[in-house]
């Protein structure tokens, strides 16, 4: 980050993606155009990349959430499984971890069948183990990585 301007910036951007430049001038104190100017660089430095909705899972018929601790079961064999596991939608993120296993998928799915069969896709596409563990409730995440000075 180039100076509190910019964190000022990341941090309104983090908390909601569509506010407006104007809205910007007016917290940081610069014209919309220098605002717009430090977004746009911003973006090109890759500092912001990219904007997206946060959709409420239940309500788009994906209200079970679980992590799945994935490891190979032939050590020897190629470590393919993020590649052969990406074009699974319900797998949100895939994180290379440390510790017994060696990646935690975080998945989002309609029900438990749904997520016994997602399993059984993982296990049969990847040639992995699994340990699944399901999430009763979320208090919160999708945290800003910036926060401004009054948070």
């Amino acid at each position: 980050m180039d100076d509190a301007v910019d964190h000022v910036i990341l941090a309104e951007v983090c908390r909601d993606g569509r506010v407006t430049l104007a809205q910007l001038s007016e917290r940081v104190g610069l014209s919309t155009s220098a605002v717009q100017s430090r977004l746009k660089r911003l973006e090109t430095r890759g500092a912001i990349t990219g904007y997206q909705a946060v959709l409420d899972a239940e309500q788009v018929g994906k209200p079970l959430s679980a992590f799945i601790e994935i490891t190979p079961i032939d050590p020897a064999q190629p470590d393919t499984a993020p590649e052969l596991l990406e074009r699974l939608a319900e797998i949100e993120a895939c994180h290379s971890i440390a510790g017994d296993a060696s990646y935690m998928l975080f998945v989002r799915v309609a029900s438990p069948r749904a997520l016994e069969a997602l399993v059984n896709d993982i296990r049969a596409i990847a040639n992995v183990r699994t340990q699944t563990t399901i999430v009763l409730q979320t208090y919160y995440e999708r945290r800003p990585m910036v926060t401004g000075p009054s948070d």
